[in-house]
């Protein structure tokens, strides 16, 4: 049995039902569960009257501890092809059909290697829980690829097997050559949850399924991936949905309906599906949204650099609908960093709340952290992450708030996080272990992994060059 101890916190943003903010905060965690929590001197005389001694001590002077940050849509495989697109200024349409011969040309390497590279920069922003959406499988690349990648980095991991199974010739956006046969989708899917879907509290490792979005799959497949992912308990649904003028307008030329009211027609809302994006709903769609108890990923940073437009966010939060913060593919963002995420969260709704001569007030660092640690826990779902509590799964991280960055900034320390540049991780814990210490990953050869995924990068673009499916 380990017990560590983290104390001497600037303060310990808990982020409970309270929302309790504790100055000069620690923490105790058994093993992988925490233990106890409370102000330094608290948790310094509950463990003297019970005669425990730590066999770790950590002293976070200096730092702001929150829980492990959750995000809740990412496309790992996209560190492959940074700024190809939005180095132009493309939208989401002209980007997608730039890329698709890209990433045709990936394999079961460039899998690995781009998810490993992209988690670990999540990892050293903040991020402790990830979901990914891989959707596209060229080359005998699996689902198992990257789930080797999360395994030796130790985050825990959502991966949701994706599909694109309508293509060019059938009225869809991808070309035919990167879609799949619905048979061998749903067989493939079924596979993945029996080999590796744990829906047990503190599990590392839980399976979503994940069509990829209206304009590239057939109705047919989203209600049938519905059906198999409800015959497994905490399976859970995922999908694109809204988040461009140009998907409502497909919807509404190819189904007869927009996004929304399309994919509820094939059982596609409910407490176990979550939508990226959610750009374009309207005001009944948002309380329908929330009616349904269904979780929406917000992914700022996506929507801005392909001119998608600005999220309601306000709106939806105050309507009650489940919110959730993403990174977004590392193409279609640049960056994987969540803290930096939330901070565009924030500023995001602040520029863009219509109606308002002043709108600066409108969403705050505090609203933008939850987003990215308990709202992003309830919308994968859980209830054993996304909070600092005893019980809870010991996920957490700590932000130096003492440097370069943050200095002056002694009057709110926590909403600093957010209004200050954004820092990277001090210390990292998962499950109870230790994965960044003093700002590195532990066991972790960067600049090697770094090498490995540049080399692939190149690749796929040589290939597609090759075939004339990329200019430089």
């Amino acid at each position: 049995m380990s017990l560590l101890l983290i104390d001497n916190a600037e303060v310990l943003v808990t982020m409970d039902g309270e929302r309790r903010e504790i100055e000069n905060g620690a923490i105790v965690i058994r093993n992988n569960v925490i233990e106890q929590l409370g102000s330094s001197d608290e948790v310094h005389a509950c463990l003297s009257a019970d005669r425990l001694k730590p066999d770790r001590r950590i002293d976070a002077s200096g730092c702001v501890i929150v829980p492990g940050l959750v995000n809740c849509h990412h496309h790992l495989y996209q560190t492959l092809t940074r700024s190809i697109g939005t180095a132009q200024g493309k939208s989401l349409f002209d980007w997608l059909q730039t890329l698709y011969p890209i990433w045709g040309e990936m394999d079961a390497v460039a899998v690995y290697v781009s998810a490993k590279l992209g988690l670990a920069e999540l990892l050293l922003s903040g991020a402790t829980t990830v979901a990914d959406h891989l959707y596209l499988f060229p080359n005998d690349a699996r689902l198992d690829d990257e789930i080797r990648a999360a395994r030796e980095l130790g985050v825990r991991f959502h991966p949701t097997r994706g599909s694109m199974s309508l293509g060019q010739s059938q009225g869809g956006l991808p070309p035919d050559n990167v879609c799949e046969d619905e048979s061998d989708i749903l067989t493939d899917c079924e596979r993945v949850i029996n080999e590796f879907h744990d829906p047990e509290p503190f599990s590392m490792l839980r399976i979503g399924l994940a069509p990829c979005s209206p304009f590239s799959v057939t109705p047919e497949l989203m209600r049938k991936t519905a059906e198999l992912a409800r015959r497994h308990p905490g399976v859970r649904l995922h999908t694109h949905l809204a988040e461009t003028i140009d998907e409502n307008r497909f919807c509404e030329q190819q189904f007869g309906q927009r996004p929304l009211p399309y994919i509820e027609s094939l059982g596609w809302t409910g407490d176990d599906v979550w939508f990226a994006h959610m750009v374009h709903p309207d005001a009944d769609e948002i309380v329908k949204l929330a009616v349904t108890n269904s979780g929406v990923c917000h992914c700022p940073s996506s929507n801005m650099i392909l001119a998608s437009g600005i999220a309601p966010v306000r709106a939806m939060s105050d309507a009650g609908v489940r919110l959730g913060l993403g990174v977004d593919g590392s193409a279609s963002n640049d960056g994987n960093h969540l803290l930096g995420e939330a901070r565009q969260a924030m500023l995001l709704q602040r520029v863009g709340w219509p109606g308002f001569e002043s709108s600066a007030d409108r969403f705050s660092a505090r609203e933008a952290l939850a987003l990215a640690t308990r709202g992003g826990a309830a919308v994968l779902g859980r209830d054993d992450i996304g909070s600092l509590e005893v019980g809870k799964a010991a996920d957490l991280v700590a932000y130096r708030v003492d440097d370069i960055q943050h200095a002056g900034a002694g009057g709110d320390r926590v909403a600093a996080l957010l209004t200050c540049a954004p820092t990277g991780a001090w210390l990292s814990l998962i499950d109870g272990k230790i994965i960044i210490d003093r700002g590195e990953i532990l066991g972790l050869d960067l600049d090697s992994l770094v090498q490995q995924h540049n080399q692939q990068a190149q690749r796929l673009l040589k290939q597609a060059a090759a075939k004339g499916n990329y200019h430089d």
